[in-house]
């Protein structure tokens, strides 16, 4: 399969639905967005309901101090609106908006296996974190890596990471193997 057939076929969670907030049907929403707005920017999300696909559309919504709250389309009464509770609310990649050249989604990151300038493995990346500097990849260790460590690579294009390569599923490191241990 093609790198772009799967994108297309790649799921990116958004959120998750809350509990049902008073009578009309109104959810909370637990957006992983940044902002947690922008996930209110689509048109179109997506959830599975009793195993089923659905289509989910806003049709009103409130920031408030706690959150997002949200009103789905044919959802009016609480016992319906509670039926999404617990539910992910996802988009195709397909549907993320063009980034820059050289930005990434996170989503984009993850798996990719990390090699240093030595060609050392040292696995692949697991989850990134978001420290207010900048974001940092947790690198888990694979059966191939040079070692067991699980490594933190802030993510510092130029200074620390020498070339992403989603075609080739790899990111590369100015990153020593005895770094920190």
């Amino acid at each position: 399969m093609n790198v772009q057939a799967a994108a297309a076929d790649k799921r990116v969670v958004l959120g998750k639905v809350g509990r049902v907030h008073g009578i009309k049907g109104w959810l909370k929403l637990n957006s992983y967005t940044s902002p947690p707005a922008n996930i209110l920017s689509y048109a179109e999300l997506h959830t599975e309901l009793d195993k089923a696909p659905r289509l989910l559309h806003i049709d009103d919504s409130r920031e408030q101090q706690k959150g997002l709250i949200v009103h789905f389309e044919g959802f009016n009464d609480p016992e319906t609106a509670s039926s999404l509770t617990g539910c992910e609310i996802w988009v195709p990649s397909t549907d993320m908006p063009a980034l820059a050249a050289g930005s990434f989604y996170w989503h984009e990151l993850q798996g990719l296996q990390v090699t240093n300038l030595q060609g050392q493995l040292f696995g692949s990346v697991q989850r990134l974190i978001e420290t207010g500097a900048n974001d940092v990849l947790v690198v888990a260790p694979t059966a191939e890596s040079c070692d067991a460590r699980e490594r933190l690579i802030p993510f510092l294009p130029e200074r620390v990471i020498v070339e992403v390569s989603l075609q080739e599923r790899r990111i590369t490191v100015d990153w020593d193997a005895d770094y920190l241990s």
